[in-house]
C-alpha cells in the first residue's frame, strides 16, 4: 500500500481515473489474507466469465454495472454491493462507465 494513502480520509471515486477502451485497476490493500482493489470500466468493457476460490465483494462507487453470477443477471448501481460466491462463475460488463471496490478476503 502506497504511503499516500494510509491514515487519511479519501475518496474512492478519485484514486483511479477512467481511460478510452480500457479497464483501470489500481490495488489499495494487499496482504496474505486478502486484497482491496479499485476498478474504472469503460462503457462496453468488461470481464469474461471466470471463478475465484474465495468470496469477493463488490461495491460500485460510480455508474452501473453488469454483474452475471451463475448465468444470472444482475445490476449493480452506485451505491450497492454484490458478492461473488467462491467457485461460481462470474463476468462484469460496463453497461455505463463504473467504478468498484473489489475486496478479496482469502480464507475458506
Amino acid at each position: 500500500m502506497s504511503e499516500e494513502l494510509k491514515s487519511k480520509p479519501l475518496k474512492v471515486e478519485d484514486l483511479i481515473d477512467y481511460q478510452e477502451n480500457a479497464v483501470v485497476s489500481r490495488e489499495i490493500i494487499r496482504k496474505e489474507t486478502g486484497t482491496v482493489t479499485i476498478f474504472a470500466f469503460d462503457k462496453g468493457e468488461g470481464l469474461s466469465e471466470h471463478t475465484a476460490p474465495f468470496d469477493a465483494m463488490v461495491q460500485v462507487v460510480d455508474g452501473t454495472a453488469e454483474i452475471i453470477i451463475s448465468g444470472e443477471k444482475n445490476i449493480v448501481n452506485k451505491g450497492e454491493l454484490i458478492i461473488m460466491p467462491a467457485n461460481e462463475p462470474h463476468a462484469l460488463n460496463a453497461i455505463e462507465r463504473y467504478k468498484m471496490v473489489l475486496t478479496m478476503i482469502r480464507s475458506n
